[in-house]
């Protein structure tokens, strides 16, 4: 197994191209890779079907799968609000790689029976699996979820496309084809290992409460009180910098396993905030809530974010000290980390060279992120979601 990744920020699509293949090629020379992914701003993706070409011309007979992007990520760096253009390519000796395509339709309705079309892969023949989907046409959300009952034993990974701001403005590219909504994917089945870190970026305040009143995705009460006067109380004892924090970076963790009796940060699934029903005292969640449900009160800001990022990393280090380390990575974060959260370029893939090493890694800034947490696959926000890939042993 070999990975190598490449990255350019030139402007003509050409240029930018060659420069990512002699990127691609000091690590991995004039080997044909069987996997190749392609990411690339709204800048190239004009050029799509030149690219795609261009792939073919290099790469014969790599599967390619890709999609378009706000911002791109290869060889270390980050390269955002600008044209960038990523490739990262694999060879992977005695693992099968299947193509997955779901349409518009099919991916809309998380449509578990059009799964049997759109992958090689089914309860009797698992794989791990690598997801890019359109975040206009796509139910990312309910179809990970469908896969997680159809699959358990799979690992699966990747982003919603970006760069796009309406429907049919994004590119998904698969073989030999650009389609402009649904999912495209890859199956990854043999001789290799996945995992996956999820940095959430988030850190807990006040205490966990419960859930003692909530309909659908509004949540009325916590601990028999309405949740505004509740979030109110809290603010009043927090300190004068998270005061200010509450008011633009204020998520809710809800509970994961509900037969958890502790909770620590990393416990919850963290969620928007999205609106205040003022009538009812209610707060509008970007989750649907229960009657009995733990939650509690996140923050995100630089600091928070970093720690978590540093904790996660450091922890897969000491977990898998004495397995095969790994050949290759990629990374799907939130747009809104990066120069965004932190203010200097590079963050996160300088934190996962600095615990992991010198692996390739590659990838891009998504509109929603795939990736599991305590076992089970869930779509993010705000998170930095890693798939590493390594042989057995």
């Amino acid at each position: 197994m070999k990975w190598a990744s490449g990255i350019s920020e030139r402007a003509d699509t050409e240029a930018a191209f060659e420069e990512a293949v002699a990127g691609v090629q000091r690590r991995l020379g004039r080997a044909t890779p069987d996997l190749v992914l392609l990411f690339v701003t709204p800048h190239h993706v004009s050029e799509d079907e030149r690219l795609m070409e261009r792939v073919r011309e290099a790469w014969g007979t790599a599967l390619l799968v890709g999609c378009s992007a706000r911002s791109v990520i290869g060889e270390g760096r980050e390269i955002e609000a600008q044209p960038g253009l990523s490739l990262t390519a694999a060879r992977l000796p005695g693992v099968d790689v299947g193509p997955i395509r779901l349409g518009e339709e099919a991916a809309s309705d998380a449509d578990p029976t059009a799964w049997d079309d759109a992958s090689p892969v089914d309860s009797q023949h698992p794989a791990h699996l690598v997801l890019l989907a359109d975040p206009f046409t796509c139910d990312a959300e309910g179809l990970v979820e469908t896969l997680d009952a159809q699959l358990p034993g799979s690992v699966k990974i990747g982003g919603l496309a970006s760069g796009g701001v309406r429907a049919g403005e994004n590119a998904l590219f698969l073989g030999d084809e650009v389609y402009r909504g649904g999912l495209v994917g890859v199956a990854l089945r043999g001789d290799l290992v996945v995992e996956a870190i999820v940095a959430q970026g988030c850190r807990p305040i006040g205490q966990p409460l419960f859930v003692t009143r909530s309909r659908g995705n509004v949540l009325l009460e916590l601990d028999g009180s309405r949740a505004t006067e509740v979030l109110q109380g809290l603010y009043e004892r927090l300190p004068s910098a998270d005061r200010t924090l509450l008011r633009t970076s204020l998520f809710l963790g809800v509970e994961m396993r509900a037969e958890q009796s502790e909770y620590r940060a990393g416990d919850f699934l963290v969620r928007n905030l999205v609106g205040i029903d003022a009538e009812r005292g209610g707060l509008v969640v970007g989750a649907q809530l229960r009657v009995g449900q733990v939650v509690q009160f996140h923050l995100r800001d630089a600091r928070a974010s970093a720690q978590d990022l540093d904790q996660r990393l450091a922890r897969y280090v000491t977990q898998q000290a004495g397995t095969a380390p790994p050949e290759g990575a990629l990374l799907f974060s939130c747009l809104g980390r990066g120069l965004h959260l932190y203010g200097r370029p590079d963050h996160d893939a300088s934190a996962f060279r600095a615990h992991v090493g010198d692996v390739p890694l590659g990838g891009f800034f998504c509109n929603g992120e795939i990736g599991p947490v305590q076992g089970r696959t869930f779509l993010h926000g705000y998170t930095s979601a890693f798939g590493l890939f390594r042989p057995p042993g």
